[in-house]
């Protein structure tokens, strides 16, 4: 199996620290406000590369946080008059809520910030002592010069970097590239420590979390591309920093969301809300559109695309209309196929979803063809399951009740003794039952 590491920018084989295991954290959601479509691309995306090493037989430790101190949350919460918790906790539950929606599964972890706070005090500490951070002013800030091969995850040269939109330019910096790791504060939600009252900075939580719950060593980090510098970068110094140790053997980065062309935006004003395509559309259909791009680059949100994922959607589900009347008239057995090597032919590089979404195509056309002409569909309909369960597909098999396959059976009946009236009105009723 092969994946694309970011840090070494090429195609390598995949091999876990511990075998048959998989650690995996992917960064997760400030919450301060709605979910935008750019938040939920890395959940969908990382639920189906979990699924898939799942399928090959890992086990998989997915983790993904809360950020849930920061300014905009501060900011929003003084405008309200409320603590902060009670907005991190409001907008938790609809994160969570539009996870569920989307058929994502439970993680292993979701550590949030606020409870980390005891150990990303001591690790700002351990940079301290180390020489690797300094204090000037009241913050404390991570010294990037003495990472040798800073910029290396991000593919930039130390001297031409820009400061980034998250770094704040200070004169109490030694290089334009250091971050803040604490800064003082007497504003908003804060805590003590040695080198000052305050909070931590933004680059910090990740990799304490990282540590508190795999080591120093992880197999895959992920998250949005856009996250690649100076959150990503700064991560993984930080961590050879401390510890010597590179943070994780493989970086994986989803692309960038556009809308109608235009790479999404809050300048912009183009941003779409979660809750807002899930209003429009269900989570096959999401999903469906989704994986129609390579995760690695960039997808286009358009009417088009959503389209094009309502059609295949609409076969899925009309296929397993068919087979689930057929497996509840014959008792036919399903289910019992574990691999499919054309799927891991495919999956195995990179997790190319659009060449999987292809090969589903091939499928539903030989089971179709099948279901017509009444031969066996069992392994085809396994295939399919199984690419739906990589893919986080919710379509089932459903059993029908007595009631209900009593009145399909009336309106094959009335159909072979060619009772076309009455096979109409049958018809009518299955479709409003939501059987045909």
């Amino acid at each position: 199996m092969k994946i694309f590491n970011t840090l070494s920018g090429r195609l390598e084989e995949f091999k876990s620290i511990n075998e048959g295991v998989v650690n995996m954290y992917v960064c997760g959601p400030t919450v301060y406000n709605y979910a935008h479509i750019g938040n939920m691309l890395p959940p969908i995306v990382f639920d189906m590369v979990y699924r898939y090493f799942t399928y090959l037989g890992y086990k998989v430790n997915y983790a993904s946080n809360f950020t849930d101190v920061d300014d905009k949350i501060i900011n929003a919460a003084l405008e309200l008059n409320v603590e902060e918790k009670e907005i991190t906790e409001k907008f938790i539950k609809i994160y969570l809520d539009n996870m569920d929606e989307l058929n994502c599964l439970p993680l292993y972890k979701r550590p949030k910030v606020t409870e980390s706070m005891d150990s990303i005090i001591k690790f700002i500490q351990l940079l301290l002592d180390k020489g690797y951070a300094y204090k000037s002013g009241t913050d404390v800030y991570f010294d990037t010069t003495q990472i040798k091969d800073y910029g290396m995850l991000s593919k930039q040269n130390m001297d031409s970097l820009n400061n980034g939109a998250r770094i704040l330019v200070s004169e109490n910096k030694k290089s334009s590239n250091d971050f803040v790791l604490w800064k003082e504060t007497d504003k908003g939600i804060k805590w003590d420590a040695p080198f000052g009252t305050g909070r931590p900075g933004w680059h910090t939580e990740c990799v304490v979390m990282i540590n508190d719950l795999f080591g120093h060593n992880i197999d895959i980090h992920g998250g949005g591309v856009d996250l690649k510098f100076p959150h990503h970068e700064n991560e993984r110094a930080q961590n050879i920093a401390a510890y010597d140790s590179e943070l994780a053997n493989y970086w994986m980065h989803n692309g960038h969301v556009m809308v109608n062309g235009v790479k999404m935006s809050k300048s912009l004003g183009n941003f779409i809300l979660a809750k807002d395509v899930l209003e429009k559309y269900n989570s096959n259909v999401i999903r469906l559109a989704i994986f129609k791009s390579h995760y690695r680059t960039p997808i286009d949100f358009k009417d088009e695309l959503f389209s094009e994922a309502k059609s295949i959607d609409e076969k899925l589900n009309n296929v397993f209309k068919q087979v689930s009347l057929l497996i509840k008239a014959n008792g036919y057995k399903y289910g019992s196929l574990i691999k499919d090597e054309k799927i891991n032919e495919i999956m195995d590089n990179d997790f190319n979803t659009p060449n999987l979404l292809t090969y589903q195509n091939e499928l539903l056309k030989k089971i179709n063809v099948e279901l017509r002409s009444k031969t066996d569909f069992i392994d085809t309909l396994d295939k399919l399951i199984l690419i739906n369960n990589i893919l986080g597909l919710d379509y089932k098999i459903k059993d029908y009740s007595d009631e209900e396959m009593n009145l399909y059976n009336e309106w094959n009946k009335a159909r072979g003794e060619k009772n076309f009236e009455l096979a109409d009105k049958l018809r009518k009723q299955l479709e409003e039952a939501n059987i045909l």
